[in-house]
């Protein structure tokens, strides 16, 4: 390990603050792991990691880890031991496989970003985290939505660019969302449920690029109701 990462680390020791961001890393340096409780941000994008050791665990002090752009074909399931984590990245890797449970009991985490992968199931243990607000998992290969989806406390969902061609009715109670974003996915008209436009508190329904067109969604029973929220929410920004 050279020793302008030897120095970063040893400078984390006071700061609580690491980043080793576009260092050409192979490897997670073990030293990292000896700080202990004492780091709460870690910013480990743009390296060629091809695995994330399971002492990330040990980082029992993290509030913010940012891992994307690297090698990573799945997460430890130790990321589950961060219990102070707030925010969490790791876009544009190449996860194919999250292994269960890697997100349970992370109950003060807001915003969850992991775009750009090749992740085929929803997470659905994120649907009873109660402090999460934002979650973006577009352009991966996503195919359902999971029921207890309506448990979820997201205000914002972003899954653009998957391969969805149903909507759970529970979608629809999900008590906090106002803006879900659904672009370039595999949806026909009949999967957006009636209840989703009139029972929501959806302010911001993006559906553009699945198989249908703007007008025959515009024509569909509940729409109106849509648009009142989205119109309200729209006046409230100008």
């Amino acid at each position: 390990m050279g020793s302008n990462i030897s120095q970063h680390i040893d400078n984390a020791r006071k700061t609580g603050v690491c980043s080793l961001a576009g260092k050409n890393l192979s490897e997670v340096p073990p030293q990292l792991f000896k700080l202990g409780d004492s780091l709460r941000t870690l910013d480990l994008s743009g390296n060629k990691f091809k695995s994330l050791p399971p002492e990330i665990g040990e980082l029992t002090g993290l509030k913010n880890l940012t891992l994307s752009s690297n090698r990573f074909e799945t997460l430890p399931k130790e990321i589950n031991k961060l219990k102070k984590l707030e925010t969490f990245a790791a876009n544009k890797c190449s996860i194919k496989l999250l292994p269960a449970g890697v997100f349970t009991g992370l109950h003060n985490l807001k915003k969850l970003e992991m775009s750009s992968n090749q992740i085929s199931t929803f997470p659905d243990e994120i649907c009873s985290l109660r402090h999460i607000d934002f979650i973006d998992l577009s352009d991966n290969k996503l195919k359902l939505i999971p029921d207890n989806i309506g448990e979820l406390q997201a205000m914002e969902l972003n899954l653009n660019a998957n391969q969805i061609s149903y909507l759970p009715h529970s979608l629809a109670a999900c008590p906090r969302m106002k803006v879900l974003r659904l672009e370039e996915n595999c949806l026909p008209l009949d999967a957006v449920k009636e209840t989703l436009l009139k029972e929501s508190r959806l302010s911001l329904l993006a559906l553009d690029g699945n198989l249908f067109t703007k007008k025959e969604l515009r024509e569909k029973e509940g729409y109106d109701q849509y648009m009142e929220r989205f119109t309200a929410t729209k006046k409230k920004f100008t």
